[in-house]
């Protein structure tokens, strides 16, 4: 499927050495393919120890471990469905253990699970959705909390655009899911200010990954990349740079609560 993303411009954020990165222990879940394979790469690429969680994809997550380690990096695989009850918290606690304790959670694991309307949608349906979009959040940031409390330490939600303008056709209750992650984030901030863990967001626009391959037709891609002023629809690279800014405590330490659009100007709040 051609996603339309512009080849022609760079991701610079590859060459920027962020120091206070270097040795952080940082968990990615869903990281095996799209914007959490990339975040990690990036992650790794400063010298943080990286946890790779993946469920479905082991193929494209070992690819990536290979990649890290080839490079000189320190990534190790963890498999879990975190939609699934008790599942999250066993990947927050196996990750702690091989990397040594947590400095950051990255939630990223996600997805629509289809286009239902809703008249045409079922319990099990809204259950699955939500627990893995939903839940599995709550659930990892619960987990994640006694370690990240130690020392300090960040969370980045993956919360998305739809989550601001209700989502498209068949995909309202991922967008009401994703409306659950934004405001949890600003929620957790609160809380969790007294324990020096700042914990924010970032929004994707259209972003070229397997998410869109799944469920978004070449007519449909390109009808969303015209009301994007930059013109072209991003990739997975153009989200990192973002995601990295709210890791570092020295680029960011003022910012809590905070979810920030990465859409090309499609959506300016």
């Amino acid at each position: 499927m051609a996603q339309q993303a512009d080849a022609s411009h760079t991701h610079p954020v590859a060459m920027v050495r962020i120091p206070d990165l270097a040795g952080k222990a940082v968990l990615i879940t869903g990281a095996s393919t799209g914007i959490g394979a990339a975040v990690a790469r990036a992650f790794a690429q400063q010298g943080a120890k990286v946890g790779v969680h993946y469920n479905a994809s082991a193929d494209d997550a070992k690819r990536l471990q290979q990649e890290i380690e080839t490079s000189g990096g320190t990534a190790v695989l963890i498999r879990g469905d975190v939609s699934a009850e008790g599942e999250t918290e066993r990947v927050v606690e196996e990750a702690a253990k091989a990397l040594g304790g947590l400095d950051g959670l990255v939630n990223n694991a996600g997805g629509m699970l289809g286009r239902v309307p809703t008249a045409d949608m079922t319990d099990a349906h809204y259950e699955k959705v939500m627990n893995l979009n939903a839940r599995s959040v709550l659930a990892a940031t619960r987990a994640a909390h006694p370690f990240l409390k130690q020392r300090g330490g960040f969370i980045i939600n993956t919360t998305s655009i739809a989550a601001r303008n209700g989502g498209g056709n068949g995909a309202i209750l991922y967008a009401a899911s994703k409306g659950f992650v934004s405001t949890i984030t600003r929620g957790h901030a609160k809380e969790f200010v007294g324990d020096k863990i700042r914990v924010n967001a970032v929004a994707p626009g259209v972003i070229a990954t397997p998410f869109h391959e799944r469920y978004t037709s070449d007519e449909q891609m390109e009808m969303q990349r015209k009301t994007i002023p930059m013109g072209f629809v991003g990739t997975s690279e153009d989200c990192v740079g973002t995601y990295l800014f709210l890791a570092s405590e020295a680029m960011s330490g003022y910012i809590t609560g905070q979810i920030i659009e990465v859409n090309g100007g499609q959506l300016m709040p």
